[in-house]
């Protein structure tokens, strides 16, 4: 099933926090990750990923650091901060506040 963009935009940061607090991760990664574990719900597109790692990046709940992987290639390697950290818990402590929110509004007819 496709989601509507205006929906993922919202929980966007929300994901790749979550992701992160599982360890660092290039963007590649990243982007396989979501996939995997949302059953490739979330197939992020670069134009949508890389902007939204910037800005959390500009918050200072990301840090970033290019290193060579192990095929020699040069990556840029992302991971929260103790900052990113707090706000992951924060973030999904909100989400299940809207979402049970959303369910109980939806589920009420």
């Amino acid at each position: 099933m496709e989601i509507d963009r205006e929906l993922l935009k919202g929980s966007i940061s929300l994901l790749l926090l979550n992701l992160l607090s599982r360890g660092e991760m290039y963007g590649y990664e990243i982007l396989q990750a979501a996939a995997v574990r949302s059953a490739n719900a979330f197939e992020f597109k670069e134009g949508t990923l890389y902007p939204a790692l910037h800005q959390l990046e500009k918050k200072g709940l990301v840090r970033s650091q290019w290193r060579t992987g192990d095929n020699g290639r040069e990556r840029k390697y992302y991971s929260l901060t103790t900052k990113g950290r707090k706000a992951a818990q924060e973030y999904e402590r909100q989400w299940r506040h809207l979402t049970g929110a959303v369910n109980a509004v939806l589920g009420s007819k």
